[in-house]
């Protein structure tokens, strides 16, 4: 018996390879699905099942190219879903065999109403894991408020209702030895307190998520409400994909990996209103880049905050990258549904550089730079664009919250005659912000290299008493 967590940070997302005796399975898959397929070549063993814990919604699964591609049948918990694709709609307590395994599917909605977890026995006939999907994380459970962006009679009161029930009745009966193996960790936007840890005993869950302690259910449903922020708003979108099917990856890649000249690449922007992504590091970005370009550094969260940014799945994408990178690029917007770039540019910023054209740039200082400008001046404008509960945490006196994730509202907050010194975390999301107001006309925004992390090892400033984060997203 083999099991191997596959876990992709930017998208905090696990996804799971099963292997006995000749035959596999995959539990969420990634949009890209030829390395599961490679690796049960490599083992001779045919993948037979591709199982789904729920339509996803924070990235589109490789469920259907997979099926496509090695003939293995798709699985899905109850639901009265008209799908784009054959699959089959399991019910509570079907069991399937991979080689000499037995893999039972458990219908726990919640997260969403076919949201099911897979129990896995092994070739003794023991209980061995359980994947869970977003009904159970480590240290959380999913969100219940997305379902209801797709089906309008459900509120997040009942499929919280629905999950304090599952959990209750379905999953924490279940031995203490069990290992749990959940869709996501930390940084992931489907839950709101989740562990940097990637799986554990239920035994541990059960003494201390705080969702699994003993509550009413009306207690259960406003502890995990509480905090709920709006999710992004691709999250629907890419539901839908789930639902009812997608280009294939192959198509995907073949319209995306198109190298463009300088020339080539500024009359595609210029005819066809594509956004400018440029995907280098924000401080490499900084230096100089594409007039009207909007960074999001591929070695951060790129994915989700692509997703929060570009709200259009449609878009049209043209692509600056390091050389050699483009192809990734490419594969982690189709991950999140963005299935139209359209190009990227040959030799990089270099070549757009060496052409001779127009560069532009953003004024990034160090915390000690902005502090002696404030001794010199009496004030700074500082602009802090991490989630409002990180700034609720800990944050510079006298500065104002202005998050990234709400970036139509925030930059009303802005006015275009003020200079403004913006800082996140530790210098990702600040980029991403000054880049997105830069395009739009906004340019007395300044960097604070290092976000608030530079800042406070300075000393020189004033920060707020420090107050343990809560559960809030």
């Amino acid at each position: 018996m083999k099991i191997e967590q596959i876990y992709t940070g930017c998208l905090a997302q696990g996804a799971y390879y099963i292997e006995s005796n000749g035959e596999a399975a995959i539990i969420d898959p990634l949009r890209e699905v030829q390395p599961y397929i490679d690796q049960a070549e490599k083992n001779n063993a045919k993948i037979k099942y591709v199982f789904e814990t729920h339509f996803h919604a924070d990235f589109v699964s490789g469920h259907k190219d997979l099926a496509a591609k090695t003939g293995a049948d798709i699985v899905y918990g109850p639901t009265g879903m008209k799908l784009g694709f054959d699959a089959i709609i399991a019910e509570d307590g079907q069991e399937f065999e991979v080689g000499r395994l037995k893999i039972k599917l458990i219908h726990t909605p919640g997260h969403t109403m076919e949201s099911s977890c897979y129990l896995l026995f092994n070739e003794d006939g023991k209980e061995e894991a359980i994947f869970t999907g977003d009904t159970l994380f480590i240290g959380d459970v999913g969100r219940p408020d997305l379902a209801q962006k797709v089906i309008a009679d459900l509120t997040q009161d009942k499929l919280a209702g629905h999950l304090y029930e599952s959990l209750r009745n379905k999953i924490m009966p279940l031995s203490d030895d069990l290992i749990v193996y959940p869709a996501h960790g930390a940084g992931s936007a489907c839950g709101k307190n989740m562990s940097k840890e990637t799986s554990d005993t239920l035994g541990n869950q059960k003494k201390t998520n705080y969702a699994l302690q003993e509550m009413t259910k009306e207690e259960f449903i406003k502890e995990v409400t509480t905090g709920l922020t709006p999710p992004p708003a691709y999250f629907p979108q890419n539901v839908m994909m789930n639902i009812e099917g997608y280009d294939s990856i192959d198509d995907v890649l073949e319209r995306g990996v198109r190298p463009l000249s300088p020339a080539a690449f500024e009359a595609a922007a210029n005819e066809t209103g594509a956004v400018l992504l440029d995907t280098r590091d924000a401080q490499v970005f900084a230096k100089g880049f594409i007039p009207n370009s909007i960074n999001i550094g591929i070695e951060g969260s790129f994915a989700v905050w692509v997703g929060a940014m570009i709200p259009d799945l449609k878009q049209e994408i043209l692509v600056i990258a390091d050389e050699g990178k483009e192809e990734e690029v490419i594969t982690r917007l189709a991950r999140v549904g963005y299935d139209y770039a359209i190009g990227f540019l040959e030799g990089g910023f270099e070549s757009w550089k060496k052409d001779g054209r127009e560069v532009d740039t953003i004024t990034s200082l160090t915390p000690e730079e902005v502090a002696a400008i404030e001794t010199k001046e009496g004030h700074v404008n500082i602009l802090d664009v991490r989630k409002n509960s990180e700034f609720l945490s800990e944050h510079v006196l006298n500065a104002e919250n202005a998050p990234l994730d709400y970036i139509n509202e925030s930059m009303l907050q802005v006015d275009k005659d003020k200079t403004y010194y913006v800082h996140c975390a530790g210098g990702y999301r600040s980029m991403v912000f000054i880049s997105i107001l830069k395009a739009r006309g906004f340019d007395n925004l300044i960097d604070i290299n290092g976000g608030f992390k530079a800042i406070k090892e300075s000393e020189k400033f004033e920060v707020s008493d420090y107050v343990c984060p809560s559960t809030l997203l």
